[in-house]
């Protein structure tokens, strides 16, 4: 009798899990089966969305739900704790395998090549992110000393910052965010939020269900100039060709119309302002120089000559995310990805790496929403069994399911399991009401593996 299919897959995020899925609905699942193994550097599962994603955003994180799902299969293991490549190697991986598809997140922030962005009080997002999100990874504390802040971007991450940075600690104590980031906000003393956009209104990333949720806040008051409010040829195209773009367009024109409230955190948003310059004085944020920018047409822009200073101590930039380099893997430098032919991994020779491939971020970048990477993982696990179709996928020495848990004994691995991920959810909980409250995060790393019994 056929063994089953065995698949690896590197990241248990949603790409991760999604590609998961494909396999379980594919026709092999059926005969002769397919047995997954998901490797996880966190000791918990979900990626992006646990580590990502803001605390007050519930609908997206909803998105679990469907994923815990997929992870309920008997075909599936988690295995948490484990990084590639230091706990198991590619070359490990493929002695248990038939196929590994790396399905691993950005976690860096994208360089932004302006003066001064050395400075202290300039920060990434990312970073940011990962602080307010609870990671184990990252420093307990965070400097919110600035009353007036620059955010450098206009998609969903950096209306997340600004939503955070101008929100009360009380607002969101409702939502999972741990002591220590409840104790930070609390002593936050931001009152203006600039978030800077090199482009018009029609060229903004933002979502529009995001976009208007910064105007729920009691506290918040959004701020649009309406000389902002400037489209041209290309922009009216892409307004027409993108309701999305559309929604986000006459959002931002109702507000730049009504009359400023009395709210008492301000978040402005500009438009057609170019960062050039993080000012500072004695290794200190003081200031951000911009140049205003005009549109040129095609939705494009350049610069008018036009420079500006804002009065600002603090700078995040949110100008994207980018990824790691995988180990035993070809690298595009420029785009932080992978390289690969719908999700085979190409070699620099041109040719595929046998039984390799790659879905999400690490290979497409980190743009989109959290459910596009259902695509790429449907059109990646549709090669991978093209390949094993057609007799492509290289045979493991020792594919029993067990020869990976008695490898990560060896090696004295202390990793999670998806019944681990019960105990910690349940742990969480139990501290969430405690305090009236749906969950507590647990952050550090030893408390996490404490909870999940690894």
């Amino acid at each position: 009798m056929p063994r089953p299919l065995r698949v690896a897959i590197v990241g248990a995020g949603p790409a991760g899990i999604y590609a998961a899925d494909a396999l379980l609905k594919s026709a092999v699942a059926t005969e002769p089966g397919v047995s997954i193994d998901l490797f996880e550097r966190m000791p918990a599962p979900f990626g992006l969305i646990r580590y990502g994603v803001a605390p007050d955003h519930p609908r997206i994180k909803g998105i679990v739900t469907a994923l815990h799902q997929v992870l309920d299969k008997p075909q599936i293991r988690l295995f948490g704790n484990v990084d590639y490549p230091t706990d198991i190697s590619l070359d490990d991986l493929r002695a248990f395998y038939d196929a590994v598809i790396f399905a691993t997140g950005a976690t860096a922030d994208r360089a932004l090549d302006i003066p001064g962005i050395g400075l202290d009080g300039s920060y990434g997002a990312a970073d940011f992110v990962s602080w307010y999100d609870g990671h184990p990874d990252v420093p307990r504390t965070w400097p919110l000393t600035a009353k007036k802040v620059a955010v450098l971007g206009v998609g969903n991450v950096a209306l997340d910052v600004a939503r955070v940075l101008a929100k009360t600690a009380d607002e969101l104590l409702p939502t999972e965010i741990p002591p220590n980031v409840y104790d930070g906000l609390k002593d936050n003393r931001a009152v203006e939020v600039h978030v800077f956009g090199r482009r018009g209104p029609a060229q903004a990333k933002f979502s529009p269900m995001e976009l208007r949720e910064l105007d729920h806040s009691p506290s918040i008051e959004v701020v649009v100039d309406p000389e902002d409010i400037d489209y041209d040829e290309g922009s009216i195209a892409t307004r027409r060709g993108n309701k999305q773009a559309d929604m986000v367009a006459k959002t931002l024109e109702n507000w730049a119309i009504r009359d400023v409230g009395d709210r008492p955190h301000k978040v402005f948003l500009h438009f057609f302002e170019s960062p050039v310059e993080i000012l500072g004085e004695n290794g200190e944020v003081v200031g951000l120089r911009t140049e205003r920018t005009a549109l040129d047409g095609t939705g494009g822009v350049q610069g008018t000559g036009a420079f500006r200073d804002w009065d600002v101590t603090a700078v995040y930039r949110a100008v994207g995310y980018l990824s790691d380099s995988l180990p035993k893997l070809p690298w595009d430098l420029a785009s932080g990805t992978v390289p690969d032919a719908g999700g085979r991994v190409v070699e620099e020779s041109g040719g595929h790496l046998q039984s390799t491939y790659v879905t999400g971020w690490i290979r497409r970048g980190p743009v989109g929403l959290i459910g596009h990477t259902k695509g790429d993982a449907n059109e990646t696990v549709a090669h991978l069994l093209d390949d094993r179709a057609n007799g492509r996928l290289h045979t493991p020495v020792s594919p029993a399911p067990e020869a990976v848990d008695a490898f990560l004994a060896e090696r004295n691995v202390r990793f999670t399991t998806w019944e681990g991920w019960y105990r910690l959810d349940a742990a969480e909980k139990a501290l969430g009401a405690e305090q009236g409250r749906e969950r507590v995060k647990i952050v550090e790393r030893e408390e996490m593996l404490g909870a999940s019994g690894a």
